[in-house]
């Protein structure tokens, strides 16, 4: 036994393991998936109720029938629980105030009665206007301000409805911009085309808002806008903006709303083997859908809104009394990927009804569907995939589609493996030129989108990133590949260029440097890669630079803004997870530092006391998981971010389920057994 781990802390380490699947296995629907929250920020919130205003619905019944009014209420209640002392909103706990959230919640407040004289409104003012103003909040904030008539839409990016007609080979094409941006585009197309505005009272304007008038009716840019591209935006901006009106009659343009519209609609929820819960399966362009409909003089009864609107409140979470909180998405076959590789780390398998339940819930989720990704492959393969929602088959990922297959194979079972076999072929045809993958599609990175007027979002394009790369190699590993195929030794050669000079990795999907740098480690190692690699051993050296003295670790979302930050901030269980996987594959099982982290993870969890506590408890989790408040899941970088409500369970239990299985400790139990109650 290794001379750094007594008896004593395997069994702790063993009943923490075993609590925490106790727990993970609570949580479990009965159809066998799972789907914890997903906690985005208060955008959410004013963006809904800003849509209802737009919409002119704020005193008509929801689709579901109940009070539309008391509902808005209610997410304005969560709303006000959002500011902060300082009077502004933020994008995370410890985030700078963020300028364009805090001009969205203080208007959508406002509209719903809240008095202007008010401290809470007052201050919002304040921080508004020290911030230098509403007119320099970003183009998503600058289309509701324009629909509700608080600036000039000479404000707002001119979005073409032609840009459906573009050839392929043009730069600007729909095929070459991210997945979420073509569905947040094509209605967005159609909202600047149509330009509906509603009037409101003078006494529901936001004037107090802006500092300088002469900037709020003006387009503004991102500030990082190289000069000549600065320039050469604003004229074609300013040129499309006068043919406005030139153009609005003719038969060309007419039809180019037709197309816009027509994209639109194959893409709204459906059923059938495009089965999809909404445009894009997400809150943006879900809302973007209704306001771009109403425009086009769409009746609020026709099915295909009643079904868009039962789609976006699906969202709604109402656990807090006299509040709704909603959310971007639903995550099951994300969260339900993860759980059932979790579960196999602790020793679980197709015998266990649990597990077994789980796999087959994630078969019949196996898509079959040629959506929008096809267009960008340069050779036809057979199709398996999965995407992150309940049902979103013109979208499916390489992310979720390498975290199922590794999942259904370690599951094991003729037909998860074949499953997971299945995906084999589309995974290597969607590798990039630079030997990285990207989420949704086989790209090129391209930067001069990301200067496009309408592209403040941070993600108009979907490039390859270390993080996702790391763990389709885990998936090509699983599929018996290593570094003797040449898509191995590209996707290893790429991830080698994104070292940072520290040693670590950015983090696309994850905060920050600590999850990039977990993915980017295991999946080359797992091909055959040294974990003696000098620079692998870097980053294994960086990790331990930020270790704390009490084992644990964590990194703040900050990170993004600040690198000087990177693998800084509060104590997480899911950030000490990933530190402690990479290390048990860099360092291997007899490290201290990694015994540490996990030890720390043992000490913290929680127990049938501190469960109870709605102190130490906030969330309310059951006894074994973790509480954590911080958000670690990233949406767009410096944008939106994710508090992903399972991180902190099922990753500290993988955590604990590796480092046990290596020091060849049996199994956690099938069903709860003594050993699993925490003292």
């Amino acid at each position: 036994m290794d001379e750094h781990v007594t008896p004593e802390q395997l069994q702790k380490l063993k009943v923490s393991r075993n609590a925490a699947v106790q727990a993970l296995l609570s949580l479990q629907r009965e159809d066998g998936h799972w789907c914890a929250e997903l906690e985005g920020d208060s955008i959410l919130q004013s963006e809904y109720l800003l849509m209802k205003w737009i919409l002119e619905q704020e005193h008509q019944p929801m689709a579901d029938g109940r009070d539309g009014w008391a509902v808005l209420e209610k997410i304005a209640a969560q709303l006000r629980a959002q500011q902060r002392p300082d009077g502004g909103w933020g994008q995370y706990p410890g985030s700078d105030v963020d300028l364009s959230a805090t001009v969205k919640a203080y208007f959508a407040l406002k509209l719903m009665g809240d008095d202007h004289r008010s401290e809470p409104m007052r201050k919002a003012v304040e921080r508004v206007r020290e911030l230098g103003g509403a007119e320099r909040c970003n183009s998503f904030t600058n289309f509701y301000l324009a629909c509700m008539g608080q600036i000039s839409w000479n404000a707002v990016p001119s979005i073409p409805p032609e840009i459906v007609r573009f050839p392929r080979w043009f730069y600007f094409h729909l095929d070459k911009v991210s997945a979420w941006s073509r569905t947040m585009i094509l209605p967005l197309a159609l909202v600047t085309t149509l330009r509906p505005t509603r009037s409101i009272p003078d006494a529901l304007g936001i004037d107090e808002l802006y500092v300088d008038p002469q900037e709020r009716h003006r387009l503004t840019l991102r500030s990082d806008t190289p000069t000549g591209w600065r320039w050469f935006f604003r004229t074609v901006d300013k040129s499309m903006k006068l043919a406005h009106d030139l153009v609005a009659d003719w038969s060309f343009r007419r039809h180019s709303v037709e197309l816009a519209s027509k994209w639109v609609l194959d893409r709204v929820g459906q059923d059938g083997p495009a089965a999809t819960d909404g445009l894009g399966a997400i809150f943006p362009p879900m809302v973007y859908l209704q306001i771009a409909l109403k425009a086009l003089g769409w009746k609020r009864d026709d099915p295909v809104l009643q079904r868009a609107e039962e789609e976006l409140d699906a969202f709604f979470i109402e656990n807090d009394p006299g509040r709704i909180r909603i959310q971007p998405c639903f995550s099951p076959v994300w969260d339900t990927g993860i759980a059932l590789y979790a579960l196999s780390d602790c020793g679980m398998g197709s015998e266990d009804g649990s597990a077994r339940r789980a796999g087959d819930w994630l078969r019949s989720k196996e898509c079959r569907f040629q959506g929008d990704w096809i267009r960008n492959l340069d050779r036809q393969v057979p199709f398996t995939g999965w995407y992150f929602e309940y049902h979103n088959a013109w979208y499916p990922d390489c992310d979720d589609t390498a975290m199922v297959g590794k999942a259904l194979h370690r599951l094991g079972g003729e037909e998860n493996e074949a499953a997971s076999a299945r995906a084999l072929e589309w995974i290597l045809a969607m590798q990039n030129q630079d030997g990285g993958w990207a989420a949704f599609d086989k790209t090129v990175d391209r930067p001069i989108l990301e200067y496009v007027p309408f592209a403040d979002h941070n993600a108009m394009q979907d490039p390859s990133c270390p993080d996702i790369t790391g763990r389709v190699l885990e998936f090509l590993h699983m599929q018996g590949l290593d570094t003797s195929h040449p898509s191995v030794m590209r996707a290893i050669s790429y991830i080698k260029a994104c070292q940072e000079l520290e040693g670590c990795f950015f983090g696309r999907w994850g905060v920050n440097y600590i999850y990039g740098t977990w993915q980017s480690v295991v999946g080359p190692i797992r091909c055959g890669v040294d974990p003696g690699s000098e620079w692998i051993q870097r980053a294994g050296t960086w990790l331990k630079s930020i270790q704390k003295p009490d084992g644990s670790f964590g990194e703040s979302a900050n990170s993004y803004v600040d690198p000087s930050l990177k693998g800084q901030g509060p104590s997480t269980a899911s950030q000490t997870a990933w530190a402690a996987m990479s290390l048990l594959e860099i360092h291997g099982p007899d490290d201290p530092d990694l015994l540490r982290a996990l030890e720390w993870l043992a000490d913290t969890q929680l127990d049938a006391v501190a469960a109870g506590d709605p102190v130490r408890n906030p969330d309310g989790d059951p006894p074994g998981s973790w509480c954590e408040l911080e958000f670690t899941g990233t949406g767009f970088p410096k944008v939106f971010y994710l508090r992903y409500h399972l991180y902190r369970l099922y990753f500290p239990m993988m955590a604990l389920g590796r480092y046990l299985k290596a020091h060849g400790v049996e199994r956690a139990p099938r069903c709860e057994a003594e050993e699993t109650v925490l003292g």
